[in-house]
């Protein structure tokens, strides 16, 4: 006999789980990898034609690997769901 199918979490929940985790995640990505490059040095080389400062380098990167590591989380959470869950009809109305 299977266990019941336990309910569904809030979005609030499921936000939380993903988002939260994924902040601490970016900020030592960020830590490790402005350890190793300069923001500046990455504009020179990368975008010549742009004006980026430091602190909008650290900005950006910190966003872009939170967005990643955000990612990565949703694909874990859609990974866990039940089967049961999923494949369930969808109700009308």
């Amino acid at each position: 006999m299977s266990a019941p199918d336990p309910q569904p979490l809030p979005r609030g929940a499921i936000l939380g789980a993903i988002l939260w985790p994924s902040f601490f995640a970016a900020g030592v990505a960020t830590v490790v990898f402005f350890a190793l490059f300069d923001p500046v040095e990455l504009q020179v080389q990368l975008f010549p034609g742009w004006t980026i400062t430091r602190e909008l380098g650290y900005t950006l990167g910190f966003f872009m690997f939170w967005i990643a590591c955000a990612a990565a989380s949703t694909f874990t959470w859609i990974l866990l769901r039940p089967a049961d869950r999923v494949n369930a009809p969808r109700r009308r109305g």
